[in-house]
């Protein structure tokens, strides 16, 4: 059963003069695990994956129901799944199961996330 439902878009443009104004902003966003994968790429690609992980944050705060205001960015995590797809890895409540896309163009990301309850 679908608990919960979330999507969000965002302008690539408004996240890389977010960074350049403050670059201690990439760590307001991402944990740890995350600011690794970002500095293993290239500057483009850096903002475009800061932008859709920004995203599937707020998806993920909306499909949940509290908005990002309960939830801070480094308290949710996505990861790569086996062919590099982005898996979310938490915080994921244990009856539940976390669907998560995430695609970006030139100019902006957008994120998808669904929750869904585990079925015994």
């Amino acid at each position: 059963m679908i608990v919960g439902v979330g999507m969000d878009i965002i302008d690539i443009e408004r996240i890389t003069r977010a960074y350049e104004k403050n670059n201690q902003f990439v760590k307001r966003i991402l944990t740890g695990v995350e600011l690794d994968m970002f500095e293993q790429l290239e500057n483009r690609r850096q903002m475009e994956f800061l932008a859709g992980r920004f995203a599937a944050k707020e998806a993920y705060s909306k499909a949940v129901g509290t908005g990002i205001g309960k939830l801070r960015f480094t308290d949710m995590e996505v990861g790569k799944g086996e062919r590099g797809e982005p898996v979310w890895q938490q915080p994921i409540p244990p009856q539940c199961r976390v669907h998560l896309s995430i695609t970006h163009t030139k100019s902006v990301a957008a994120a998808q996330v669904i929750i869904e309850e585990r079925q015994p």
